[in-house]
């Protein structure tokens, strides 16, 4: 028994030691940076109620292709342009106070694409790859289908309640993300007529944009895609022709209609955004410029300062959908550098838009339709280049020794790889077969702004990826991104806060 006691007695004091020594652990933390960070961050969240106003304005910010992989690189790059590390870095959309991850597969497809996509999240409703404005009952490419499969967007609601409408783009306006928010059509490459199967009776994209914007559906729209508007004959401003067959010139129509119109940046600063006309903007025959090489353009910020400027004339309030449709080509082109440069203009404009709105009137919602096979190699010290060469740890410090990190053939290797596309390290022989070498890259050739991040995987275009992508919201009713979620759901957050009472 007094065995017994005793090895009571000692467990009792072993098992009060570590919880004395826990205690101190505790009370020298509070005063480490992190720890205060930490503190600080919990007490803004504890405080944080969510707004159940009725949204005056949503804004859909969506930028193509830009997965949690390409928003954690534009973090970094996007902080190491501003001379810190770039981990630390917060964007305007990370500063947003709701996350969550959407589903981006369509109906009948693994790994979908922008068409698929935005339907799902302008409509509520998934579909398949390549259809806009229809359900999953139509057949791609089958215009006799289009009739009993369409179905409305938020933008057809918002303009229903009273409410303007703007789209922005840096892409072409009749591409598939702007196209399905105005379009109904069995293939999202029906952009012009010259594009449409013989028989079908459905307008093509550009004729349906023009219509809405005539019948007062859209009242401002900026982007590329200048082709699709004009006929072949006909030659623009930049001495490029139009891809239209049936003669019309759409451009003069919207003009006779009452629309101003703007080709370049001296136009574009010219408009008037009373919002006592329509406007169009198109900026560029095909896709406007990446940033980087922006000469003659708005920028996608600008855009959508002004179309912002211009719907808040409107005391009903606007829905407006801004796509930064430039990183998914950057990306399918392995092209790293652009692809982080348009998403850091991209991320200006969402602030200047947190800027210009009221978070009590208006829900704002940032996410991407699809991800990219972008992926990141390790063991990258602090502060290595995103975009450029790996760099090995400081085992006593924290920014990066100036050493490179080498793989086991002996070479470096950058920050950012992609599993497939143009920098494949295996290429086709004359032979038909497929070998390759890693090329050994310096840091001055992976630092250029045209170099081809290396690939795995040889193809002619890098590929969507499938995984989820992020939603970041601020506003009315923006508390309900939580969790994983259909991409759909996005649409019906979106109509709650214009319908709440």
């Amino acid at each position: 028994m007094v065995q017994l006691k005793l090895n009571m007695v000692g467990s009792v004091m072993l098992l009060a030691l570590p919880l004395i020594g826990f205690a101190q652990i505790v009370t020298a933390d509070t005063e480490n940076a992190w720890y205060k960070a930490g503190q600080a961050e919990l007490k803004a969240k504890l405080a944080r109620k969510p707004i159940t106003n009725t949204a005056k304005n949503v804004i859909l910010f969506l930028a193509d292709g830009n997965g949690v992989a390409a928003e954690y690189a534009t973090r970094i790059f996007q902080g190491q342009q501003n001379g810190g590390y770039g981990d630390e870095n917060i964007m305007a959309k990370e500063a947003m106070p709701y996350l969550a991850l959407a589903k981006t597969y369509n109906t009948n497809a693994q790994t979908p694409d922008s068409a698929g996509t935005a339907v799902a999240f302008l409509s509520g409703i998934k579909t398949k790859i390549g259809v806009l404005g229809v359900d999953a009952s139509a057949r791609r490419g089958k215009c006799e289908d289009v009739a009993a499969a369409s179905i409305p967007s938020i933008g057809d609601l918002a303009a229903s309640m009273g409410k303007s409408v703007g789209i922005i783009s840096s892409a072409r306006l009749t591409h598939a993300t702007p196209a399905a928010l105005y379009a109904n059509a069995a293939d999202r490459n029906f952009a012009n007529d010259s594009k449409l199967p013989d028989g079908c009776t459905v307008p093509d994209v550009a004729a349906q944009l023009l219509g809405d914007m005539q019948n007062g559906m859209i009242d401002i729209a900026l982007g590329g895609g200048r082709r699709n508007f004009i006929p072949e004959e006909f030659t623009d401003q930049e001495g490029k022709s139009g891809k239209r067959t049936d003669g019309r010139n759409m451009i003069n129509e919207a003009e006779s209609a009452g629309a101003q119109y703007a080709w370049d940046d001296a136009s574009f600063s010219s408009l008037k955004l009373d919002h006592s006309s329509p406007i169009l903007g198109l900026f560029a025959s095909s896709h406007m410029m990446y940033e980087h090489d922006r000469t003659g353009e708005p920028s996608i910020d600008e855009m959508t300062q002004a179309a912002i400027k211009y719907l808040s004339n409107n005391t009903e309030g606007y829905f407006l959908l801004v796509e930064g449709g430039r990183v998914d080509h950057a990306l399918h082109a392995g092209n790293a550098f652009r692809a982080l440069v348009d998403g850091v203009v991209f991320d200006d404009a969402i602030g200047s838009a947190l800027e210009m709105t009221d978070p009590n009137d208006t829900l704002i919602v940032v996410t991407a339709d699809h991800s990219h096979a972008m992926q990141f190699n390790g063991y990258c010290g602090r502060g290595s280049p995103i975009q450029g060469l790996c760099h090995k740890i400081d085992k006593n410090g924290e920014k990066y020794l100036d050493e490179l990190e080498l793989a086991a053939d002996g070479k470096p290797y950058t920050a950012i790889g992609f599993l497939n596309g143009k920098g494949s390290i295996v290429t086709e022989q004359a032979d038909g077969t497929y070998f390759g070498t890693r090329p050994t890259v310096t840091q001055e050739i992976a630092m250029d702004p045209d170099y081809i991040q290396q690939a795995m995987l040889p193809r002619k275009s890098e590929t969507h990826a499938p995984e989820d992508v992020a939603i970041y919201a601020e506003g009315p009713w923006a508390h309900l991104f939580d969790g994983t979620v259909e991409q759909n759901y996005i649409y019906h957050v979106m109509r709650h806060a214009f319908e709440a009472k």
